[in-house]
Order: structure tokens, then C-alpha cells, then sequence
């Protein structure tokens, strides 16, 4: 699996990401949503973010991606952000064409 995290997400995510073992880059600085869409959906990654805007389904079809991760979690400090992403990892064994909304202590996923 390889993700490409938004210029929103945390470097210690990016850390733990790498730590576990993943294949992780972030995206360029100041990419629109939809250029950053493209650059997922052209990579193949995986794409976290904590822009609500992706998961708007009809904006962001998440047949079209190999996966969207959408972390709601407020405050989003870095330590509740691995927390829930390390979860979300040792449950979820499959991103492809997903939508999972993450928020503390549970997912939404849409398909």
C-alpha cells in the first residue's frame, strides 16, 4: 500500500506511516482538490486527508480511487491522528475504491 497524505496531515503521521512499513509522500504544496484527486488516482495511493471535501461521493466517486481516507477528528493533534489511523490499519485490509470517514473511535465507510 502507498498513501499520499495532504499538506494538512501531520509529518508524524508520515513517520509512523513509514515506520509501519508504508510507502508514504505528501502531496505537492498548494494543490487544488481535484489536482490532488488526479495525483492519487495517477499514483495509485491511497490519499488521507482532513479536507471534508472528499467525501463528497458525487465530487469524489470513491470507485475512481484506490482509496480515500478522511480524518475528522478534532483537535487533530498528531498522537489522536496515529491512534486512529493505527486502528483503522490493523481493522481495514482493503482501500480500494473506499471512502472511510474517520472519526474517534469509529469509521463510516462508503463504497
Amino acid at each position: 500500500m502507498r498513501f499520499l497524505l495532504d499538506e494538512n496531515i501531520p509529518k508524524r503521521v508520515k513517520d509512523f506511516l513509514e515506520s509501519s512499513g508504508y510507502a508514504v509522500d505528501y502531496s505537492p504544496k498548494g494543490l487544488k482538490n481535484r489536482e490532488l484527486a488526479s495525483l492519487a488516482i495517477s499514483r495509485e495511493c491511497i490519499l488521507v486527508t482532513r479536507d471534508k471535501d472528499f467525501a463528497n461521493t458525487n465530487l469524489y466517486p470513491p470507485n475512481q480511487f484506490h482509496g480515500i481516507i478522511v480524518l475528522d477528528i478534532h483537535p487533530p493533534r498528531a498522537e489522536k491522528l496515529i491512534k486512529e489511523m493505527s486502528s483503522l490499519l490493523a481493522n481495514v485490509k482493503s482501500f480500494e475504491g473506499k471512502l472511510l470517514v474517520v472519526k474517534e473511535g469509529e469509521v463510516e465507510t462508503v463504497e
